[in-house]
């Protein structure tokens, strides 16, 4: 079971870095994927990490948003910078059981096992 932690009220152009990971939990054989739902919008894939290392995240995040992982390969990051009012969202991690190691994907649909997410607020 992914858990998604790190989410919080924070003033706009502030910080924070969400958790993702599972106690006791290799996420070796995962790619990881954070995605986000505001209140009455669809599920919206933020950023993804490959079972290499590799990256991709979506342009309406790019350049303030940054996915990482621990060398442990046990917990995935996500730092937010520059936090806007609009990024005010429920914010879910994802796991992609032993896919191809370079495979990068932000479509929900793709992932089959979902964190309980943690709610993100930026005030104005």
């Amino acid at each position: 079971q992914l858990q998604a932690s790190g989410g919080g009220l924070v003033q706009a152009g502030g910080s924070l870095r969400l958790s993702c990971g599972a106690p006791g939990f290799s996420l070796d054989s995962y790619a990881i994927g954070w995605f986000r739902q505001a209140p009455g919008k669809e599920r919206e894939g933020v950023s993804c990490i490959s079972r290499t290392g590799t990256t991709f995240t979506a342009d309406s995040v790019k350049g303030r948003f940054t996915i990482s992982r621990d060398n442990a390969k046990t917990t995935v990051y996500l730092q937010m910078n520059s936090l806007k009012p609009e990024d005010t969202a429920v914010y879910y991690c994802a796991g992609k059981s032993r896919p191809i190691y370079y495979w990068l994907d932000l479509r929900p649909y793709e992932y089959d096992y979902w964190g309980q997410g943690t709610l993100v607020t930026v005030s104005s």
